[in-house]
Formats: C-alpha cells, structure tokens, sequence
C-alpha cells in the first residue's frame, strides 16, 4: 500500500474522494491498494458462498457486504474490509451512506499489500471499536485465524489450516472448511 503525501488526513478529506477510489483512511493515513490479484476473489467469493448459505437455512436477517464497502469508525478510520456482518438487530443503526460504526464480524484475507495493516492497525480499531469477531485468512499458507472479543480484547480462539474447519462463535453453525474457501 502507497501512503499519500499529507500528513494527516480526515474523514472529511477521504469524502472528497472519487467514488470507488482505491483508499482506506487508517490512523489519519490515506492509505492506497492496488486491487487483489485473482487468489484473492477466488476466496473472497468462496467466502460470500458459504456465509450467504448459512444465513439462508438460519433464516438469519443480518446483513453480508463486501469491499468496497466503507466502515467508519471515527474521524481518521473509514476501512474497507473485505467482508463485514451486521445482525439483524443492528442493521439500521449501523447502515446509511456507508457503515457507521462496527460491523459484528469482519474478514480480512490478506495480501503483500494488505497484511501489515489487517494484522495490525486494524485489527487494534477493530478491537478498540467492539468487533465482536474477527477472521484473518491467509492465503500463502492457507490458514486462517478467528479473534473474539472479550473484555474489550481480542483473543484468539482458533486457528485452522487447509484442512481443517474454522468454526465462527458469534454465529453458531458457521463453519468454513477450509479446502474448499481455499480451492
């Protein structure tokens, strides 16, 4: 990711961008990424399959988006994850131009040009903002990690490889086989 000159930049600024601009706002950064290479939708969508799925025979009326999706958290944070959750219950509070406020559950998969901030900076605003879940796949060595939130911190409640299952715990009976979001 490319870091624009400016030193620091607000939601106000990160208005005046282009519709699908290439940025994300993280920590009054304007941070730009250039797009994912094909890996990387392949398990974006693998994803979008398996969560709409779930939320059909759950009869679950939260809401699944995928990036370009902007979530503000505050002033100098507006994400774009990958894939976001809201539940039912929080849907209109949280909904309006863009996502305003925390989402229940984000993916992040990560790239070369994503990690640094997915791992860190992010996942710290995530946490700090009450994500209630958040999964962390890694397509390199195809694994993935799931933090929940307890006591305003994330912990890590599992990590599973290629062939293995990643069972959500904010959403009972989500699971994701691994060899199949990653083949």
């Amino acid at each position: 990711m490319l870091t624009a000159e400016k030193k620091k930049y607000t939601d106000k600024d990160y208005a005046l961008l282009d519709e699908g601009a290439p940025f994300q706002l993280i920590n009054f950064d304007l941070i730009m990424s250039p797009s994912p290479v094909p890996l990387h939708q392949f398990i974006l969508i693998n994803l979008c399959v398996r969560i709409k799925e779930y939320l059909s025979s759950a009869q679950n009326e939260g809401v699944l988006l995928v990036a370009p999706m902007d979530v503000e958290l505050d002033e100098g944070n507006i994400f774009q994850p990958d894939l976001l959750y809201i539940s039912g219950d929080r849907k209109a509070n949280l909904i309006k131009d863009r996502i305003e406020g925390a989402p229940d559950l984000i993916i992040e998969i990560l790239s070369p040009s994503t990690a640094y901030y997915d791992l860190r900076q992010k996942k710290d605003i995530y946490e700090k903002y009450g994500v209630q879940e958040y999964i962390i796949v890694d397509p390199i060595p195809q694994d993935a990690e799931l933090y929940v939130l307890e006591n305003d911190r994330f912990v890590l409640r599992q990590k599973a490889s290629k062939h293995e299952v990643l069972n959500s715990v904010l959403l009972p009976g989500l699971d994701f086989e691994l060899s199949k979001i990653f083949g």
